[in-house]
């Protein structure tokens, strides 16, 4: 029974050492989405804090036969509430979820679920047939199909074990 083999999508690019201004830039955006999390001792055990307005999907981009498939998970969001866009290379997905009820006076004891809008952008191998690009939306997952280009498909070949 023959295996079958993982692609590479996206290439790695190998691990860098980062400027002292990247690290400068890490820190503050670190400290704006946990404002809390540099307070206290180094022996203290951090306490995690929910990051505040996060409602970015996570997302899953590999190959299915001759498609180049991005996922993206979106529960309690409805279609017409996103957007997704293409170029040659680059796939965004966008929306905004919205909160579903206006509740005043009410004392609430722990608050989990997010609202507000997101953007994400994904770039693509480049060859891809971006005009030809189909999205689904069905239980809460979108899913875009972008067919990769004849010549891509007729570049795969398949190496013999010796």
């Amino acid at each position: 029974m023959a295996k079958k083999e993982a692609k590479e999508v996206v290439k790695a690019e190998p691990a860098r050492e980062i400027s002292p201004f990247e690290e400068m830039e890490r820190r503050f955006e670190d400290f704006f989405r946990r404002p809390f999390s540099m307070f206290g001792p180094s022996w203290m055990p951090k306490v995690k804090f929910p990051e505040m307005g996060v409602v970015s999907p996570d997302v899953d981009i590999f190959e299915d036969g001759n498609d180049v498939v991005v996922k993206a998970e979106m529960p309690g969001m409805k279609k017409e509430d996103i957007d997704v866009n293409i170029t040659d290379d680059m796939v965004t997905v966008s929306g905004e979820k919205k909160k579903e009820e206006k509740v005043e006076k009410k004392d609430y004891y722990r608050v989990e679920r997010s609202y507000g809008s997101f953007t994400r952008s994904f770039r693509l191998p480049k060859d891809v047939q971006s005009d030809k690009a189909k999205a689904t939306f069905k239980e809460g997952v979108l899913e875009v199909r972008v067919p990769k280009t004849p010549e891509a498909i007729s570049k795969e070949k398949k190496i013999p074990i010796e």
